[in-house]
């Protein structure tokens, strides 16, 4: 929404990519303040926003979902993020809702960041289909380990393995400057677009075996509200690098089960899987997947009414400079740890009634949606500690009387 940002991103490499027509700008953000993003700025500009989107769609010969991307931490991602997934919800209750928002990391430096995310999350639970949560702090890792794999003055292959140790032949890696001054948050920013990228290759180009954006929800989301998705990737880049040397495709597969690879801060082999989707692009084929599926199964622990729950896809096409890559997205039980940090965090607040007059203030905002949002993400970790807890019921045999 802020000019300056917008104009920024205009003047940029990628700025010839977007259709300035459908960019809806004010002269100022809304200063780190969901009701100020949802409330005011999210109802005055939603038929602006439902006109441009409705331009879009009309565009599309087969509509198949909307991709939403914003921040949790500040009020112009969650708040107007939220309210245009409200909006699509209310227009386009057919088309499926893929969100994909950034969490901030502990140390964030905005100080209502806990409220905003929390409010942002119950509308998240309510009215998107699938989430694919995004840690800061994960990326940040990520993009510091890349950075220290390599002197600072040498450009090329930065790669590092599963301790952190620099190594030769793994799949994390960078390639310096690209034609310019890099930027703090490129090398974060590009991790996420390759997700993006790899979630949507199959309905991009031709493969033996597509997934439609559709069938992810379908096969991975059991019950309504349990739609966060744990993703990783691997090769992960930090910026693009055309150089990188072939990978074992094995060493993929188990490397994509790795919590360095991860888009969240979490543990995934310590907690409960619902299912799981393989995404592969490049040479790749099906006995490939079943042949890690087989080898990485005893080490991960399936929910007991689904125990069989993979989804497996194939597209021809690779990354650019990669003979193959893959992209695993995992609805698992351990995303409820970050929503526990993220709900102890907020009653720090909440409990000293902090910073509250901010949001009160603001016309269509009241306290109910404090209490409202808690007790929505109290129930949404509760849901998944119930799922964690689930044990098949013994039954006892039958006793033949003689």
């Amino acid at each position: 929404m802020e000019e300056g940002v917008v104009n920024e991103l205009l003047k940029g490499s990628v700025g010839e990519l977007f259709d300035h027509r459908q960019l809806i700008t004010d002269v100022s953000g809304c200063g780190n303040n969901w009701a100020v993003g949802n409330k005011m700025y999210g109802v005055q500009y939603r038929d602006q926003i439902s006109e441009c989107v409705r331009h879009a769609a009309e565009q599309c010969d087969c509509l198949q979902c909307f991709f939403i991307t914003h921040s949790m931490g500040g009020g112009t991602g969650s708040g107007v993020g939220t309210s245009i997934l409200k909006l699509l919800q209310d227009e386009y209750p057919d088309v499926y809702r893929f969100v994909t928002p950034v969490y901030p990391s502990v140390d964030d430096d905005v100080i209502t960041s806990p409220y905003n995310s929390v409010l942002a999350m119950q509308q998240l639970t309510e009215y998107a289909d699938c989430v694919l949560p995004v840690e800061n702090q994960a990326l940040s890792d990520i993009c510091e380990k890349i950075n220290q794999a390599l002197p600072p003055e040498k450009t090329g292959k930065k790669t590092y393995g599963a301790t952190g140790q620099a190594k030769a032949g793994t799949t994390i890696s960078g390639s310096g400057k690209q034609g310019g001054k890099e930027k703090p948050f490129d090398q974060m920013n590009n991790i996420v677009a390759n997700l993006l990228l790899n979630l949507t290759s199959s309905s991009r180009f031709e493969g033996s075996l597509n997934i439609d954006l559709n069938e992810i929800s379908t096969n991975l989301v059991p019950f309504p509200k349990i739609h966060y998705l744990l993703a990783s990737q691997t090769p992960l880049y930090s910026l693009l690098d055309l150089n990188l040397p072939p990978r074992r495709l094995d060493q993929m597969f188990t490397d994509a089960f790795s919590r360095d690879y991860q888009l969240i801060k979490a543990d995934p082999k310590n907690s409960m899987y619902l299912a799981c989707a393989l995404m592969c692009r490049g040479n790749v084929h099906i006995s490939d997947i079943r042949r890690n599926i087989d080898r990485l199964r005893p080490s991960l622990n399936f929910i007991y009414w689904n125990t069989d729950g993979w989804k497996t896809g194939l597209c021809s096409v690779p990354p650019v400079g990669q003979p193959y890559s893959l992209l695993a997205v995992a609805n698992n039980t351990c995303v409820r740890h970050t929503f526990s940090d993220l709900r102890d965090r907020f009653n720090r607040l909440y409990k000293r009634k902090a910073h509250l007059h901010h949001y009160t203030n603001v016309e269509g905002m009241d306290m109910t949606m404090f209490s409202e949002s808690l007790e929505s993400l109290t129930s949404l970790i509760s849901e998944y500690q119930q799922l964690e807890k689930a044990k098949p019921a013994s039954i006892p045999r039958l006793q033949i009387a003689v």
